[in-house]
């Protein structure tokens, strides 16, 4: 199994999970977040008054899938979130040892 964190823009989230929809998954968790990377914020004008934005709204998606749907899921995730300008985003996989469904108690492939 793997696990696949991805950072987003928010105004992405709805092509994406159309995308992830289209190729199979069903679930996805959805955390809202702030981070910056090479854009490094942008300044912004307040009553007259310039200040910088380091920390700019994203958000981070977690989907825990079988081997067999990652790379498809990789390919939905870029596709649909992809503008072409900075800040796009990052993906990130990780393997994950061991998934239980709380309520019945499957494990592994089943659980997820």
């Amino acid at each position: 199994m793997k696990k696949i964190e991805a950072i987003i823009k928010p105004f992405k989230l709805d092509e994406v999970k159309e995308a992830l929809h289209e190729v199979g998954l069903q679930g996805i968790t959805v955390v809202e977040a702030k981070g910056f990377g090479r854009q490094k914020g942008h300044t912004e004008l307040y009553r007259g008054a310039e200040y910088v934005v380091d920390f700019l709204p994203k958000l981070k998606l977690e989907i825990v899938l079988s081997d067999e749907q990652c790379e498809s899921a990789l390919e939905a995730i870029q596709e649909a979130a992809r503008t072409g300008r900075i800040g796009d985003g990052k993906i990130f996989v990780t393997d994950v040892e061991e998934a239980i469904r709380i309520r019945t108690g499957e494990t592994g492939r089943e659980a997820i």
